[in-house]
């Protein structure tokens, strides 16, 4: 089973966080050209699938996924989605649909149950944060059932309560719609744990992501399941080190500069106030802006690990020996996007993707990997 390499994020907005936070004037204007050029090019580079984000403020996921698909031959999309909105059974429905129209393999989604509170009360949702990790468990537990039962069936739960419950249409293979999961409260662990194909990881250093594989893991057993793991970074890189870690240094810039005046220590700032990953990473970037010899943390700490935010900068094939050293731990997917999404998506082509699939060709999730 080979690794997966995910990219992205997957946006109609041209620009080094896909247009998000962007007002009035400000405001880039919808592309769909540039959709069709970002997620080609991504599959020229060697991608497996491409992440369509999700915000409060931001476009319509299922629409942008639709366009993808049909402008590609084999990539895929990993749907961003945020339970509470719509009803897990229509859900479940708008996916196997999706993967029929494809021939099946090419639709995913990632359950993002939200840590930022502004932006979970912009679209009208007060639900308190653990108790959106089990709402988030119970969607995830529905919407595996609609998509596999033969027949008929009632639930009721917490959150939810269907009577008769069924979708006619069913995934077009038996791999169905793998179902990814991200968070790392205690809460977020049990629904992950139970639910998720895949957990996906935010760039933490290599030991704090090697005591959370095993933590999952534990929790994972109890349910008689073992999932696979994401990790999340942003390579930057440069024909020698030096010129990676001078480009790392321009961005960095641009970063504090466009941050400038904002306390991102200061809760009442901080877009995660309730996100315990966010919280991590702060702690971790708090610690250096280096650190595991090649993992950046600036752009972290500066924006107060708004997201994706961790860096591996380096050549190719440091870079891709760092990405190593993560799969040796259990990863077996990597969300790989950088600060200049599609310029950087080629330039990953060219010989780190290669690089990796060259030395994870014989990878099996929870074997060792013979590194080169």
């Amino acid at each position: 089973m080979p690794i997966e390499i995910v990219g992205g994020m997957i946006s109609p907005f041209e620009g080094p966080e896909g247009g998000y936070g962007a007002r009035g004037a400000a405001r880039p204007a919808f592309d769909t050209e540039y959709i069709t050029r970002f997620v080609r090019a991504h599959e020229a580079a060697g991608f497996d699938t491409g992440l369509v984000g999700y915000g409060a403020t931001g476009y319509d996921g299922f629409a942008i996924a639709s366009h993808v698909l049909h402008v590609t031959e084999k990539f895929g999309v990993l749907i961003a989605h945020r339970p509470g909105f719509a009803q897990p059974t229509l859900v479940a429905r708008k996916l196997a649909t999706r993967d029929n129209h494809t021939g099946g393999g090419r639709v995913a989604m990632h359950f993002i149950t939200g840590g930022d509170e502004a932006d979970q009360h912009r679209d009208g949702d007060f639900v308190p944060h653990d108790a959106r990790y089990r709402r988030t468990a119970e969607y995830m537990e529905v919407i595996r059932r609609t998509l596999t039962a033969d027949e008929p069936f009632d639930h009721e739960g917490e959150f939810y309560k269907f009577e008769g419950a069924y979708s006619v249409v069913k995934p077009a293979t038996a791999a169905g719609i793998p179902l990814y999961f991200g968070g790392a409260s205690g809460p977020a662990l049990e629904a992950g744990a139970k639910n998720a194909d895949t957990y996906m990881l935010w760039g933490e250093p290599l030991a704090p992501i090697a005591e959370r594989i095993a933590q999952i893991r534990e929790v994972s057993a109890k349910y008689g399941r073992s999932p696979r793991f994401s990790i999340s970074l942003r390579p930057i890189l440069g024909q020698t080190e030096d010129e990676a870690w001078a480009r790392a240094q321009e961005i960095g810039d641009r970063t504090e500069e466009r941050v400038q005046g904002r306390d991102f220590s200061d809760p009442g700032v901080r877009r995660n106030e309730s996100s315990v990953g966010a919280a991590r990473l702060r702690a971790f970037a708090a610690e250096g802006d280096v650190l595991d010899e090649r993992l950046w943390m600036r752009v972290a700490r500066l924006t107060g690990a708004g997201g994706n935010s961790t860096a591996l900068v380096g050549t190719a094939e440091q870079v891709a020996d760092a990405l190593l050293a993560y799969i040796q731990l259990g990863i077996s997917t990597v969300l790989i996007r950088g600060f200049d999404p599609l310029g950087d998506a080629i330039d990953y082509g060219r010989e780190l993707i290669p690089r990796l699939r060259e030395a994870t060709k014989d990878f099996e999730p929870h074997k060792e990997l013979a590194l080169p």
